[in-house]
């Protein structure tokens, strides 16, 4: 008896990677990491991992050779979209090209020349750029741009519009149709059955009306918030941005937050508060939740000013957080960067993180407006959105 063939497993089939495709690649290595470089799907494994050739990176010094890895499907993503013309206004998150790839950042100044500085929170600097070099910054989420380039949604609006007039005609004229077909009936049964005939008729009208009637009572597009049955709260003046005297320095008792560079824990801030100056740009600090080995006392390190900032000012939040908007979310005792993902049953969301590549669920009262400490002087609200009083 022949042995038994194994069955061929198939490639990996993501529609969005085909070999061929151009795609944006995130790097892992220290001190590129969360950037993002051009390049192409050269072929798909049989498992999440893809084999990529880059656009600009090379394997050799002259520049000849393109350099190719194999990567997880996290790490790539269709090339971004792009406006063909936008103005940037300060706070807005953006991504910038640098080094020949794309880094995220926050624009912190809009200058008179044109330029406009933006801040990278990956390496704490502050770099100018000019419009040409700068796009807003989108997540790709489950297979869609967020936020979708200005005027799809409009397009969209339009065409589910136009969709639902089309249906209102067709009702229209379905109900004409058969109007005509009922009173030609009338007119046909004599005259002791009238009062019926007329009553079956209005039945039979309302009963095609709410056939073709759309499910749900109206033809808006459906939102994915959740929060379409429950009452609204108004807006609220967004907050502005906070700034501080550039010759704030940290001081023996001020509580701060501290973050940290090590593998698994980057993104994350904790709290803590300042002992004493160990020398220049350099404080002891005791963090307010993270203990020592055997549990005795609150640990104690010594910390680089470029890992500190002032605890964030304190918000009272009176409205729901928005889809998209940039929130800090507080887990295993810190508090991590991240994007509000979907909006469940209030008061939920989920939230997704980019360092991670993960969504996790959380409760309104584990949620706060991102901020930003930049340059050691300005505390940058990050969204229109963020609403307090």
């Amino acid at each position: 008896m022949p042995p038994k063939s194994t069955p061929k497993s198939k490639s990996n089939q993501n529609p969005h990677f085909k070999p061929g495709s151009k795609v944006e690649i995130m790097s892992e290595e220290d001190g590129f990491r969360g950037s993002f470089y051009t390049g192409t799907v050269v072929k798909a494994t049989r498992t999440s991992k893809f084999v990529v050739e880059y656009e600009k990176l090379f394997e050799d010094e002259e520049g000849t050779k393109p350099l190719q890895e194999t990567v997880n499907e996290f790490q790539i993503r269709p090339i971004a979209p792009r406006e063909k013309k936008r103005e940037f206004k300060f706070s807005e998150e953006v991504d910038a090209f640098h080094n020949d790839g794309w880094w995220e950042g926050v624009i912190t100044e809009v200058n008179d020349d044109g330029k406009f500085a933006v801040f990278f929170r990956s390496t704490k600097e502050q770099i100018e750029f000019g419009e040409e070099n700068l796009r807003l910054h989108r997540e790709w989420i489950n297979g869609a741009w967020k936020p979708t380039l200005e005027g799809e949604e409009e397009e969209k609006k339009e065409e589910v519009k136009e969709k639902g007039n089309e249906g209102s005609r067709n009702k229209r004229k379905l109900v004409e149709e058969e109007e005509k077909e009922v009173k030609r009936r009338v007119n046909k049964v004599g005259y002791v059955f009238d009062k019926v005939v007329l009553f079956m008729y209005w039945r039979l009208v309302f009963a095609v009306i709410n056939m073709h009637r759309p499910k749900g009572g109206n033809e808006k597009e459906e939102s994915s918030s959740g929060l379409d049955n429950v009452h609204s709260v108004p807006d609220t003046t967004p907050v502005k941005p906070i700034e501080s005297p550039k010759d704030a320095k940290f001081s023996k008792g001020m509580l701060v937050e501290v973050s940290s560079d090590e593998d698994g824990l980057k993104g994350a801030w904790f709290a803590a508060t300042i002992v004493e100056p160990v020398g220049k740009d350099k404080y002891l600090i005791e963090y307010q939740t993270l203990r020592t080995e055997d549990d005795s006392d609150f640990l104690r390190e010594e910390i680089y000013t470029v890992h500190i900032r002032p605890r964030p000012p304190q918000t009272i939040m009176i409205d729901r957080f928005k889809k998209l908007e940039e929130v800090d979310a507080l887990f295993n005792d810190a508090w991590w960067v991240g994007v509000v993902s979907r909006v469940n049953t209030f008061p939920k969301y989920l939230v997704f993180f980019k360092d991670s590549n993960e969504e996790l669920e959380f409760q309104h009262s584990d949620l706060r407006p991102h901020q930003d400490w930049i340059n050691g002087f300005k505390a940058v609200i990050a969204g229109e959105s963020s609403r307090a009083l």
